[in-house]
């Protein structure tokens, strides 16, 4: 499966609202978000492994996408300044942030945190 793009509505949907204050992760399943852009070079090299994993943990992990250019708004809301950012939501409410330049076991862990 491919990881889902998202927009201001979807992520409110899918993920949560987006208020520092009264974060609420609504999901189902754990999950992993990609803050990026189309020109970012490090995002690029981030984009197949991203997919790779959203096959490997289909059914498990949630994996979206959301294009910074795109969304100001949650790019403001979760304080993007570098990107790739990754956020990661675990169905307890914990969320996470960290830079996206991970190679593919420091990502691979951070995936399999979500599950424990």
């Amino acid at each position: 499966m491919e990881p889902t793009v998202l927009n201001k509505d979807s992520f409110i949907q899918l993920v949560g609202n987006f208020s520092e204050e009264n974060w609420k992760f609504v999901g189902e399943r754990p999950c992993i978000v990609d803050f990026f852009a189309p020109w970012c070079g490090y995002c690029k090299r981030l984009a197949p492994l991203f997919e790779e994993f959203a096959k490997e943990y289909d059914g498990r992990v949630n994996f979206y996408t959301v294009d910074v250019d795109q969304e100001a708004e949650l790019e403001a809301a979760f304080d993007i300044r570098t990107i790739p950012t990754l956020l990661t939501c675990k169905t307890s409410g914990e969320k996470n942030s960290m830079l996206g330049t991970l190679t593919k076991a420091e990502l691979r862990k951070v995936i399999d945190s979500l599950l424990v």
